[in-house]
């Protein structure tokens, strides 16, 4: 892995080689997580664009840095000073749960140069203000107990592998996740959690999906208790795409809300699908 400074932080990245096609996509991790977790998915479609997957400003192995700013919006700049240092130009996102909000306002502010997006286990646009503050002080809590011993607590990585998931997954993502949870910078995780979260942000996302041109998909686990399938399809159904049968939203079986690590051979498939550079080379598929 590479990295290059972003406003004053190292940010850890990435880069797969070039290929024909004429994009490239970016992907955007979730909170409390990492660009570790796409790597299965690129490993699939890699072969056909070249893939870009990088730790968000103080999460994972990325720092700080001078922008102590934490809303979606402020991560989407930072996505703009690394196309532009990476000499990337014209991208689809990707981009997870939270990742799927930066990838959403990168859209909007990046609109000459993001074709489109893919929301994984990302929705919302509705603010219930009670599960709302529930959820914002039970984050807070958590985010003050992450003693660095726990990595090495025995059993901690089948926990977290149970973690928000249909299905346990192996071991081994257990343990990253549990890397992840405790090396995020506890300042940009409170950060996030609560400007991601506020009222004005979840009213405004609605607003942001309404005028993006681009096309943009969203796929929902159908067992996913953190993002539920309903939550989903309201915000897709702002965009332009969406119809009675929702055209934009694919709900995929047996998935909790890791969609990438539980269901890799199907996220990959319907992305080939969707994608226009296959769809080139394919016409009839």
């Amino acid at each position: 892995m590479a990295s290059v400074k972003i406003q004053g932080a190292e940010h850890i990245y990435t880069l797969t080689p070039e290929t024909d096609a004429p994009f490239t996509l970016v992907f955007l991790h979730g909170w409390l997580l990492s660009q570790a977790y796409w790597q299965p998915l690129i490993d699939k479609l890699k072969p056909h664009f070249q893939c870009l997957a990088y730790d968000l400003r103080g999460f994972g192995q990325s720092q700080l840095g001078d922008r102590r700013e934490y809303a979606p919006l402020s991560y989407a700049y930072d996505l703009k000073e690394m196309l532009d240092k990476l000499e990337i130009g014209e991208v689809w996102l990707v981009g997870h749960s939270l990742g799927g909000s930066i990838a959403l306002w990168s859209a909007s502010v990046l609109s000459d140069r993001v074709q489109g997006v893919i929301c994984l286990n990302a929705g919302g646009g509705i603010y219930l203000k009670e599960e709302f503050e529930k959820f914002r002080q039970a984050g807070q809590l958590i985010l003050k107990f992450r003693p660095r011993w726990l990595v090495r607590m025995p059993g901690i990585d089948r926990q977290f592998a149970k973690d928000s998931v249909k299905l346990p997954l192996e071991n081994y993502w257990g343990k990253q996740r549990a890397i992840d949870f405790v090396g995020a910078k506890f300042e940009a995780a409170r950060g996030t959690l609560l400007d991601s979260t506020s009222p004005e942000e979840v009213h405004m996302l609605p607003q942001v999906v309404s005028k993006l041109t681009q096309p943009v998909y969203f796929f929902a686990g159908s067992d996913d208790k953190i993002m539920e399938p309903k939550y989903v399809r309201h915000l897709a159904s702002f965009h332009a795409l969406f119809n009675e049968s929702g055209d934009n939203v694919f709900e995929i079986p047996n998935c909790g809300h890791m969609g990438m690590l539980e269901q890799t051979e199907e996220l990959s498939r319907l992305m080939m699908q969707l994608l226009p550079y296959n769809q080139l080379l394919n016409p009839d598929s």
